[in-house]
């Protein structure tokens, strides 16, 4: 297995970008997938080397980053060691982030030289909140050949205050704070967010972009998924041109994994979700 690990690209404000790379050095061309983690995640999560290992394994480069705002350091990438950054993230910068990746992918003469990668076949995957994220960047990147989503949301605005009365709080406050379980923080959500939302509506609605995406997608969900309900898999399936869609049996919203993630081999609704996207990805990219 050859990996390039911890590689990188330059942000023009804040932290880089910060992924890792994995690949079978067998001088066969490869097509490109590119994972983005979700709200609260990281690219070092759990299991998720070990599902990069799986797909490399079969034939192709994974590629897995850190939006350079998700609030990990390339000082300190398990750990959410800069709130700050955290609470100024906002989808315009997300996608701003995996633009770069592609970018990357495509122009840089080292990458291309290491990994012989089949040009214009780059696959995006993205895990809950970055579900949308991928949606669009397939949208708009004339290179992403399918897209798939593991426990998606099914819009950018799914957690905000239902009532008018939480946004204007939201709003005279400057600030809320969302509870993270695993680590006990209080991690700031600024009204940035929001706001950047709001100036971009039709760009981050789902609806929309799946009303005009026309490439392969492979929607899949766990059946026990306690964070995102897997009506919101039927809804994303039921607005989609070209989409298939899957639901693991018994599967929570990390199908299975944990952090930190203690043995070497995948959960079996890991294992499920690693065959399902193969099975899709080798239909419809080699």
């Amino acid at each position: 297995m050859n990996t390039i690990k911890n590689h990188k690209l330059i942000v023009p404000e804040g932290n880089p970008v910060t992924l890792d790379v994995y690949w079978l050095a067998d001088n066969k061309p490869k097509p490109i997938v590119v994972f983005a983690h979700g709200f609260k995640g990281f690219k070092d999560w759990g299991h998720w080397h070990l599902i990069a290992e799986s797909f490399a394994k079969a034939g192709f480069c994974f590629v897995k980053f850190n939006f350079s705002n998700n609030g990990v350091t390339p000082d300190d990438l398990f750990n959410f060691a800069d709130l700050e950054a955290f609470g100024n993230n906002n989808y315009t910068k997300e996608l701003n982030d995996i633009q770069l990746v592609i970018d990357w992918i495509i122009q840089d003469k080292d990458f291309k030289q290491k990994i012989n990668w089949q040009e214009q076949n780059i696959s995006l995957i993205g895990h809950s909140r970055g579900g949308p994220i991928v949606l669009i960047a397939g949208l708009e990147n004339k290179n992403v050949k399918a897209v798939i989503t593991w426990a998606s949301v099914n819009e950018l605005n799914y957690a905000w205050g239902k009532t008018n009365h939480q946004i204007l709080d939201w709003e005279k406050e400057g600030v809320y704070y969302i509870r993270n379980g695993r680590t006990k923080q209080n991690m700031p959500m600024y009204y940035q967010i929001y706001d950047d939302y709001l100036q971009n509506k039709l760009r981050f609605s789902t609806i929309e972009t799946l009303r005009n995406l026309k490439i392969p997608y492979l929607i899949l969900h766990g059946a026990a998924d306690p964070a995102v309900p897997v009506a919101t898999a039927q809804y994303l399936f039921e607005h989609a041109n070209d989409a298939q869609l899957h639901i693991i049996e018994n599967a929570n919203h990390v199908f299975g994994g944990m952090h930190p993630f203690v043995g070497s081999e995948l959960p079996e609704h890991s294992k499920e979700l690693v065959a399902r996207s193969l099975l899709f990805l080798e239909e419809k990219t080699f």
